[in-house]
């Protein structure tokens, strides 16, 4: 075979070495998938130069039948049929004779399914001749197709019912809808309920859609509020509605209101038949879509697959209960000796504000530990922000609207019965009491809200607070409209905000406040997102994976082990890369692979997680172990970095892929372990008992002004009653035993 290309070369090379020829084939794929080939100089290829040169390469036109059932194969397959850039004639009609099983697991990863005008479609069609399995595939795509035409056609027929409203104005309509339908009856400050009647997730991303809605078709001067611009919307839209009732002004508004409830239904029923059938078609595994005439039923093949979501879930909301204890013990420690440390805001709010200084210390030291933030960081407007200032502050908002707004109306909502007026009783208090907007909306100018705040960056050292440090913190957590607009109407890429991980959303030198998203968000996942996932490409991130791998190390080393950090192979044709982590004790090599990377909240976020990042990393960490391990068999300098000796080397070896998501923990990547950066911090520091909440505090026991009772029962939960070793330690992560439930003895569990 000529070479041709940049992947019948590579084949060749790796054929000459004598790679078997499924082998090779699978590594050429693994290559397109990757990214190969690589920039030359300042020449940098194209994804459609890159698909071009993979499909019309005679690896891919001479590749054997069974070579198309491999994992690499498979999801080459399906970034062809998802792209529609280049077309390989007769490619698909081939696969679905030689491998139909391979292509349908492609169709189904590719998003195929919600994109039936795609070319690939029509090849998809004419390939179903060779295959009836390809043709009942066909059928089924036909009726998702149908489904989610209906479903579309219902949202835009609402939407036009609300063309004519500003994004200001579809924000009050929202606002409504909250306290009507979101906001908890039995709303407590301190631990606010989960709503009743609705999910709160569901109806933010409805509403972050709409938002993008508007802001898409969003003139520049609408976007620049002005009191002028705001109080024409209150009177037109607001007041008639809280204080008009039964009068004509009040007919428009009520219709509207009307129509956003409505839309959202719509958008929700759109947004679930995404994720819980679409998505769950193209990205869940443990189930399939049979059809029953017109109607697809679900078949579960594999209970353990679906389960793993869900617990997936589980133990991340037990991850914020540990980081909560984590931080009660750093009050109890450092903080209560010295009261005036914690100090903020009136005495009557004193227990609100230390719940908050608390929870501001959760989302810190989980980002210091756990995804190597630094105590500063920088916000878009490239100012430098204290982070921890900055998540007290938003921990602080959200004790407000919390007392202020949500508490304060559901206390009316019980007096009254209704919601209006519960609403029409919060506002004329909120009037009466010193003349503050209590509107199920705020806004203020920018200066005025940096004056605010000022007074929540008080140090020892600042003790007025810090003006430039308020207007950073605002800027950290601000979503700028109109900037947003501008992108989305050039149709330009990126991501855009959700409405909890930057709250604060700038409309020119107006800035506008949803008490019910503040009030209600879990701010340490708001933190986590908004410099992992909003602010991936910052100059610092990769300090900060280099942080993560350092704290592991320096855990690894309490525990006697012997530490090696970002080593770098000698290169060679298989450029393995950095290694990340070494770690050895006694007979056992660690080889440690660190991600760092974002919440993910769906299906489809952690499928292409695992098939891009964690695949690569598994491919990559078996180059590294061999590459660790030709190093310790040749050079005696490289051994002695690690403590060895030529008489005392390694017999077993441990390559484990630590990521800061817990999404695919305890999978396997290339055969190696998956594992979170979190579970392997807790199981070195032998704290699990904390992850169940021991002393009550998430169940509303939020009294941290107490001493706590020395812990005697360590023995009933500790992972090591024997005592720490390699062998243990290595139980414990690949039984996940942190996560099992201990006898609960004297409050602890």
């Amino acid at each position: 075979m000529a070479a041709t290309n940049y992947f019948d070369d590579l084949f060749l090379r790796l054929s000459d070495h004598g790679v078997p020829l499924p082998v090779a084939v699978e590594r050429v794929a693994t290559a397109y998938l990757d990214g190969k080939p690589l920039p030359v100089g300042k020449k940098k290829p194209s994804k459609k130069e890159r698909d071009s040169l993979f499909w019309s390469s005679n690896v891919v036109k001479d590749c054997p039948a069974e070579s198309w059932h491999s994992e690499a194969m498979v999801l080459a397959v399906a970034r062809y049929v998802g792209q529609e850039r280049v077309a390989a004639e007769g490619f698909m009609t081939r696969v679905a004779r030689e491998a139909p099983d391979a292509l349908i697991r492609a169709v189904r990863h590719s998003g195929l399914v919600l994109n039936p005008h795609s070319p690939r479609r029509a090849e998809l069609d004419q390939a179903a001749a060779k295959s009836e399995a390809v043709t009942e595939l066909c059928r089924v795509l036909d009726l998702f197709g149908l489904a989610h035409r209906e479903r579309v056609a219902g949202v835009e027929a609402q939407k036009a019912q609300l063309a004519k409203l500003s994004v200001f104005d579809l924000l009050l309509y929202a606002s409504l809808y909250a306290f009507e339908v979101l906001v908890p009856r039995d709303f407590k400050a301190k631990a606010p309920a989960s709503p009743a009647g609705a999910d709160c997730r569901l109806a933010w991303d409805a509403l972050n859609d709409l938002l993008a809605w508007k802001l898409a078709g969003a003139s520049s001067s609408s976007l620049n509020l002005t009191d002028d611009s705001i109080g024409r919307s209150i009177v037109q839209h607001l007041r008639p509605l809280l204080f008009e009732s039964g009068t004509a002004n009040a007919r428009e508004p009520l219709r509207n209101l009307r129509a956003f409830h409505a839309l959202m239904d719509a958008q929700i029923e759109l947004n679930e038949f995404t994720a819980r059938s679409a998505d769950a078609f193209c990205y869940d595994d443990g189930i399939r879509f049979e059809r029953r005439g017109d109607r697809l039923e679900i078949v579960e093949v594999n209970p353990a697959a679906r389960a793993a979501w869900e617990r997936d879930g589980q133990r991340l909301e037990r991850l914020h209960g540990y980081w909560f204890h984590r931080a009660m013990d750093t009050y109890v420690e450092q903080v209560a000796s010295d009261p005036d440390k914690w100090a903020i805001g009136r005495p009557e709010n004193a227990d609100a504000n230390r719940l908050a200084w608390l929870r501001a210390l959760q989302a810190q030291l989980r980002l210091r530990e756990a995804y190597g933030v630094d105590d500063h960081v920088s916000a878009e407007s490239h100012q430098t922000v204290n982070l921890f200032q900055a998540l007290l502050s938003l921990n602080l908002m959200s004790v407000f609207f919390q007392q202020d707004f949500l508490a304060a109306f559901a206390d009316r909502l019980e007096a009254s019965g209704d919601w209006v007026t519960a609403l029409q009783r919060l506002t004329m208090d909120g009037l009466r009491d010193g003349h503050q907007s209590r509107l199920p909306l705020t806004w203020s100018d920018r200066d005025a809200k940096v004056t605010n705040i000022t007074g929540w960056t008080v140090t020892a050292a600042e003790p007025k607070g810090n003006a430039r440090m308020a207007s950073a913190i605002l800027d950290f957590w601000t979503y700028d409209m109109v900037a947003v607009a501008a992108r989305l109407q050039r149709n330009e890429p990126g991501l855009q905000p959700n409405l909890f991980e930057r709250p604060v959303l700038k409309f020119g030198a107006t800035l506008v406040q949803l008490p019910w998203i503040v009030g209600l968000q879990n701010n340490s996942s708001a933190a986590i997102n908004n410099l992992r996932r909003l602010g991936a490409r910052r100059e610092h991130a990769r300090d900060e994976a280099r942080r993560i791998e350092a704290g592991l190390a320096r855990l690894l080393e309490t525990r006697g082990f012997t530490t090696l950090l970002n080593w770098q192979p000698p290169r060679g044709e298989d450029d393995p890369g950095e290694v990340d982590l070494i770690a050895t004790l006694g007979h056992h090599l660690f080889v440690i692979e660190v991600k760092s990377t974002f919440m993910r909240g769906s299906q489809r976020e952690a499928w292409l997680h695992a098939t891009t990042t964690l695949r690569k990393a598994g491919h990559q960490l078996r180059r590294k172990i061999e590459a660790v391990s030709l190093a310790i068999a040749s050079d005696h300098e490289f051994r002695a970095l690690l403590g060895l000796t030529e008489d005392r080397v390694p017999t077993q070896c441990h390559g484990w892929i630590a990521d800061t998501s817990i999404e695919c923990d305890h999978q396997r990547f290339g055969g190696f372990l998956k594992v979170s950066v979190e579970e392997l911090l807790i199981a070195l520091r032998d704290d699990r008992h904390l992850l169940n909440d021991p002393e009550g505090l998430l169940a509303g026991n939020d009294r941290v002004d107490r001493s706590r009772d020395a812990d005697t029962s360590r023995a009933t939960w500790t992972l090591y009653p024997d005592g720490f070793s390699a062998e243990r330690f290595i139980a414990v992560v690949e039984t996940e035993a942190v996560w099992h439930h201990g006898r609960r003895t004297s409050g602890h569990a």
